[in-house]
Formats: C-alpha cells, structure tokens, sequence
C-alpha cells in the first residue's frame, strides 16, 4: 500500500511540474501557434482555484481532475517539441512560487455566470 502511495504523490509532482512548464511555454515565443494555445488552455484551468465543475458533485466532480486535465497536459505536453518540453519542466521544477491563473479563473466564472443567466431565462415563468 504504502508504494501505490509513493507512485501516485510521484505523479502528482509531475503533474503540477508539467501544468507549470506548460504555463511558461504558452508564454515563450519558440512555441508553435497551436501548441502555445493548447498550453495556454490546460494550465490556465488546472491552475484556476476553482473547477468548471465543483467537486461536490456525485463523479462529475472529479472528471475534471481525474481525465480532462491529464488528458489536455499529455496533448499540450506532445504539441511542445520535446528539446523545449524538457527546457520548460527544467525551469519549472526550479520554481518556488505557486502560480494561480486569473485567466483561469476569469473564464470558469464566465462560464458558470452564463450557464445561470441561460437557466434563469429558460425557467423562469414567462
């Protein structure tokens, strides 16, 4: 048990070191156009401090941790040519700061507020 622990707090580590280098990538003008908005996307959610959908809701919660975010760092990760990707994972694991996306969190409450705006206009009795 206590290996499976130290795999998956190994993995952890990768990935926050990933979304990171992503996040330095998107900003760097050696990126390619597309892998520079793919990076830009994934690291701008998974470094919100709030998800698209609240962890509080039955399995939907956590499909967004668990699949959307590995899936979108493998695809942005494979879109960065690979002498960059390890440039960025370098200077991202020498990174102390925590980085927070504004954008990030910009975008999911944009979302939530017009996913609101659209219920109440929907339901609300005419």
């Amino acid at each position: 048990m206590r290996a499976w622990l130290q795999t998956a707090k190994g993995w952890a580590r990768h990935i926050k070191r990933d979304v990171v280098a992503l996040w330095i990538a998107a900003s760097d003008p050696r990126t390619p156009v597309l892998a520079k908005i793919t990076a830009a996307a994934v690291a701008a959610y998974a470094l919100s401090p709030i998800d698209l959908i609240p962890d509080f809701v039955p399995l939907l919660g956590y499909l967004d941790d668990l699949l959307i975010v590995p899936f979108g760092i493998i695809l942005a990760t494979r879109l960065v040519p690979p002498s960059l990707m390890i440039e960025f994972r370098t200077s991202a694991a020498q990174r102390e700061e925590r980085i927070v996306s504004k954008a990030g969190l910009a975008i999911v409450v944009t979302i939530w507020l017009l996913a609101t705006g659209a219920s109440v206009w929907l339901f609300w009795p005419a």
